[in-house]
């Protein structure tokens, strides 16, 4: 369902522009916050160690997240359950739990190494202690949650997406060769070397996260909850033909924004840093710095902006995902659109991910390698969880009379085989 609601009156219909906003709900804001830091350090060392040739792989990813996560939104939407709720009741307990902790485990790496990136931002911007910022931005992420009426906090969370467009404006401040990055994008260019199919796996692991299923999921129930004439579709099936056209609309619209932040960062690497003979890009940061001599202080800018930007959306994101996750596998009242009282144990979790995160950020822990390491436990995890999910769509237990088939059970099992594939890689990779 929506996320922003605008107030009519008899005598006043809503504008384009409004009846726009009415589409964007759980969907964009998971496209969105897709583009974290750790992501944008992915895409900016693909563009700047493969140039524009690897372009490609955005597009060809495209169309199986937005399969996966529109088949996460209806799991949801028409359960009344978030993705852990539903394997609860229909799986053993162990494969929960394994997958759970898993998840946990993974999202807080990420968001110590999210909090870190912004930080470092921050300084490089306007000076100052980056130790101060991480306690900073995981305080107010984690008050603003707790505080904030969940209409309220949905809301800055989409108006927080308009930062990413920095790196569609950091685009336009490079000189980019524009045939070749055209061609890049629609003329697949496969380089047979061990570091490409790495980066692949990167790429992909990267645009398919557990973390946006246990999210979108769960938003769809908030929505629910949010809406006093909204039931789940079990409940309600009359009202499945237009939430079904508004959910397939919203989650298309969220990952074609984020895939469209994805090519923009790969395309403005690959101008520069490439361009440059600057091929080893680690962190979103590191691009920002290497972007100052080559792109000019503007391009600089802009480019750090967007790392502050997408990590606001991104912490509670991966902290929200967590908690969620971990809540209904136990079972406790979740939701951010409960009071604090109601679901103390959810907001425990939540601020306790964002905690876990803040201390990995002060331990020494060097963050590449952490963030590998988050890499390598979502894949994990990544591959049974979608095979769950797969397996739930077609069950009339679970769905009901909206059991998934057709064209998008069949990009869901592609994007499944996929990551098994690039899970399989990896693994192949360190045995070679």
């Amino acid at each position: 369902m929506t996320i922003l609601e605008t107030k009519e009156t008899s005598a006043e219909k809503p504008g384009p522009l409004a009846r726009f906003l009415k589409i964007l709900g759980p969907g964009f804001i998971t496209g969105a916050s897709d583009d974290d830091p750790s992501g944008i350090g992915t895409y900016s060392q693909a563009g700047a160690q493969f140039g524009y040739g690897i372009g490609w792989t955005i597009l060809f990813t495209f169309p199986l997240m937005s399969a996966i996560q529109e088949i996460s939104a209806r799991i949801g939407r028409t359960t009344g359950h978030g993705i852990a709720g539903n394997v609860c009741r229909h799986y053993p307990a162990s494969i929960l739990y394994v997958i759970v902790g898993l998840l946990f485990i993974a999202n807080a790496i990420n968001i110590g190494a999210d909090l870190n990136a912004m930080a470092d931002a921050i300084k490089m911007l306007i000076g100052g202690s980056s130790a101060l910022y991480v306690i900073l931005l995981a305080g107010g992420s984690v008050a603003a949650i707790i505080f904030l009426t969940y209409k309220s906090y949905v809301r800055i969370l989409k108006w927080t997406t308009l930062g990413l467009f920095s790196y569609v404006a950091t685009l336009f401040a490079v000189d980019v060769s524009w045939k070749e990055a055209i061609s890049g994008l629609f003329i697949p260019k496969i380089d047979w070397a061990p570091d490409f199919f790495t980066m692949l796996v990167a790429v992909f692991g990267t645009t398919i996260s557990p973390y946006l299923f246990f999210w979108q999921a769960s938003m769809e129930v908030e929505e629910i909850d949010a809406h006093e004439k909204a039931k789940p579709l079990k409940k309600a099936p009359e009202q499945a033909p237009k939430v079904i056209e508004q959910i397939r609309a919203d989650t298309l619209l969220g990952m074609a924004f984020s895939s469209l932040i994805a090519i923009a960062i790969i395309i403005t690497t690959a101008a520069t840093l490439n361009r440059a003979g600057i091929t080893n890009i680690e962190s979103s940061v590191q691009a920002a710095e290497a972007l100052k001599p080559i792109a000019g202080p503007f391009a600089f800018v802009l480019f750090a902006l967007g790392i502050v930007s997408t990590g606001l959306l991104a912490i509670p994101v991966l902290a929200g995902s967590a908690a969620y996750a971990v809540g209904e596998a136990c079972k406790w009242p979740v939701g951010i659109s409960k009071k604090p009282r109601r679901a103390t144990a959810f907001y425990g979790i939540l601020a306790g991910a964002t905690a876990l995160g803040v201390v990995i950020t002060f331990v020494g822990i060097d963050p590449i390698k952490a963030l590998y390491w988050s890499a390598v436990i979502n894949g994990a995890a990544a591959v049974p969880i979608m095979i769950m999910m797969m397996l739930m769509t077609r069950r009339e237990k679970v769905m009901g009379e909206f059991v998934i088939g057709g064209w998008l059970r069949s990009l869901g099992w592609v994007a499944t085989a996929a990551m098994a594939l690039c899970v399989l890689g990896m693994v192949a990779g360190w045995l070679i």
